[in-house]
């Protein structure tokens, strides 16, 4: 394992490039139709309570869909990813262009200005290499790894942006996103960056946008979902498919996870011309995300984040054994009662749970946030900021919160209930999704876990062996010990 610390693995560029502000994101949901919701916003699984520790009826499982765009909302600033970008290119034999500074890619000044307006200062690690790729001519089809914050949807946007022809008033650039809010989000940071470019206009092809049958759309750009493209290019004839010069698909592998838009996506795809410029992006890239991505982009060059080993160097890890429930509270006061703590982030297994220990915390004179799957996104977006801005001091939360949050000052992580995948056994990635919320930015954490059974005392081994990392037993009624290990 790598001896630097793990949370090195990303710095933070100071920009607010894909900062959504929640007041601007409510605004702009207004004007396009109703909030995105589902039976429950999470889209959780009911299963029947085993008895081995598996899922509960009200464990928080993790809508993809959902988390993409909490990140989006609640990003201040531009990650700044130090993974080393592997490209593979089409042809092996051509040069390979990377660019430092914007200036390079001699865009026309009206987005050059936009760029620069939106807070961005230089490329990003994806956008030194997918920009010239994206912008070379001829055009290149391009699959690429990123994840939120990487500064792909700039990229991409900034790629429509260059290649229309705002003489021609009709749709050249198409881009699908596997939710509402998704769409919208990318149509945000378009109609941000095209701020000076007047000519080029945007179009939302979501539910809730109707116009007559057999009229033809006259912007250069439409961001929408599949279902609503695929209506628009064949039953309402909004968009002639055969005009289309550059195809976007974002968040490939929400988007195959989502039940009938990998099809919808295919019969996009199989409408536009051979020579149409296809460009995929997706954070994962499991088989079936691959498999889909060679189906759409045909000769691409590829974009990877080589992982680099995610290492717990700077994270203190401790258990506590408990004889029954009730003693995991009287645990968790007594960590209060003799640690300084900045912030806290405790994660429980179901979102009764985390209700009951939020309610008993505050009970205790504790400034607790609850963060669980019932709320919507907005409102989880705005627990978040409260966090982070310290107006409560503890973040009670199930799975809804273990990755992509990054709170300065949470110096402690408690997981009250561990981590277990369907058929009981340790979550490994979740537990370093979760201590990882600690221990940020080159500063020590402390990540303590409650073991109150047999079976937990299971899962605790392990994750030592996964890890390859003791984790060491405390007593938390001994104040002197306590003082020792945590100093």
């Amino acid at each position: 394992m790598s001896q630097n610390s793990w949370a090195q693995a990303v710095d933070v560029q100071e920009t607010t490039a894909l900062s959504v502000q929640l007041d601007s994101s409510k605004k702009v949901q207004g004007l396009y139709g109703g909030r995105y919701k589902r039976g429950d916003v999470n889209a959780n699984i009911v299963l029947e309570k085993k008895e081995n520790g598996g899922r509960t009826k009200d464990s928080d499982s993790v809508d993809p869909a959902e988390q993409s765009l909490l990140y989006k909302l609640i990003r201040r600033s531009l990650v700044r990813n130090r993974n080393q970008v592997e490209v593979l290119q089409r042809d092996p034999t051509s040069p390979l262009y990377s660019v430092k500074t914007f200036e390079e890619l001699r865009l026309k000044p009206e987005l050059l200005k936009g760029v620069y307006n939106m807070g961005f200062n230089r490329p990003s690690r994806i956008q030194e290499n997918a920009l010239p790729m994206m912008l070379a001519q001829p055009p290149q089809n391009l699959i690429a790894q990123a994840q939120s914050g990487t500064g792909k949807t700039a990229a991409f946007s900034l790629a429509m942006l260059s290649h229309v022809d705002p003489a021609n008033k009709w749709t050249q650039c198409l881009c699908i996103a596997p939710t509402y809010e998704l769409a919208l989000q990318i149509g945000h940071v378009i109609e941000q960056m095209g701020k000076f470019y007047p000519d080029v206009q945007l179009a939302y092809a979501i539910r809730g946008n109707r116009m007559e049958r057999g009229i033809k759309l006259q912007q250069q750009i439409v961001i929408g979902t599949p279902g609503t493209v695929l209506d628009w290019c064949t039953k309402f004839k909004h968009i002639d498919p055969k005009k289309i010069t550059m195809f976007v698909l974002d968040e490939a592998d929400v988007m195959i996870a989502t039940q009938g838009h990998r099809d919808q996506s295919f019969r996009i795809h199989r409408q536009l011309p051979k020579d149409c410029q296809m460009l995929l992006f997706s954070a994962t890239f499991e088989d079936s995300v691959w498999k889909f991505a060679e189906k759409v982009v045909p000769d691409p060059n590829i974009i990877k984040l080589k992982r680099e080993e995610e290492t717990l160097d700077t994270i203190k890890q401790f258990y506590v054994v408990c004889k029954q429930e009730e003693d995991k509270f009287i645990a968790l006061c007594n960590l209060y009662g003799c640690l300084t703590i900045a912030q806290a982030m405790i994660f429980c297994h179901t979102r009764r749970m985390a209700a009951w220990l939020a309610a008993n915390l505050t009970q205790e004179g504790h400034q607790v946030a609850l963060l669980s799957g019932e709320m919507t996104v907005e409102q989880r977006a705005a627990v978040i900021e409260r966090f982070r801005d310290g107006k409560e001091k503890v973040l009670v939360t199930t799975n809804v919160c273990s990755r992509g949050i990054d709170v300065e000052q949470v110096s402690l992580v408690v997981n009250f209930d561990l981590p277990v995948d369907i058929n009981g056994n340790a979550h490994n990635e979740t537990y370093l999704h979760r201590i990882g919320r600690t221990g940020r930015f080159g500063r020590k954490g402390f990540a303590v876990n409650m073991v109150d059974s047999e079976h937990s005392m299971d899962i605790i081994h392990q994750i030592e062996m996964h890890f390859n990392r003791k984790i060491i037993e405390i007593d938390t009624s001994n104040l002197e010990e306590m003082e020792k290990l945590f100093s």
